[in-house]
């Protein structure tokens, strides 16, 4: 498993992760190797062990468990797991996105909770396709949802997409 993850980090090109998404999601256990690279790559994201569920050009749908360790004091998911899982989401559709000679960098996050979260959170992003690798400020945001569906949180997220 690990030289695997040691394989999987230089896949950090869109191409290159656009190109492993569909061997891996055939996979069982695909979306769960797939979020440890991630949380190789940016270790902080790693904390809440994210899961890929789905993943295409502009689209990113991903699962957190909830365990004792993402919890609060309330016995709920802690506020700032969900918002790295706000932040995972909308960073995998993004990044997922960009052409080959742009890069993209967070510059803003912001969340809205909306009711105390249990249970496994599903995050779903939908985002703006960049074209070119044009400096330019996007804004995504992201649905957390609860195993019955309702939004728990939204994430607002600004990325700044440039030439690599």
């Amino acid at each position: 498993m690990t030289s695997l993850l040691t394989t999987l980090k230089s896949f950090a090109k869109p191409s290159a992760l656009r190109q492993i998404w569909p061997y891996l999601k055939s996979m069982p256990g695909g979306g769960a190797v797939l979020g440890r690279v991630i949380g190789r790559m940016a270790p902080y994201t790693d904390t809440i062990r994210p899961e890929i569920v789905e993943l295409d050009t502009g689209y990113a749908k991903v699962r957190m468990a909830d365990v004792r360790r993402v919890r609060n004091h309330l016995n709920c998911v802690h506020a700032i797991a969900l918002m790295n899982l706000g932040e995972v989401s909308t960073g995998t559709a993004m990044l997922y996105s960009l052409p080959e000679d742009a890069r993209g960098i967070i510059t803003n996050l912001s969340m809205e909770y909306l009711k105390k979260a249990r249970g496994p959170i599903t995050a779903e992003c939908r985002c703006e396709v960049p074209q070119t690798s044009e400096r330019k400020e996007y804004e995504v945001h992201a649905d957390l949802k609860n195993e019955a569906g309702e939004v728990v949180a939204r994430a607002h997220a600004k990325w700044l997409v440039g030439p690599a």
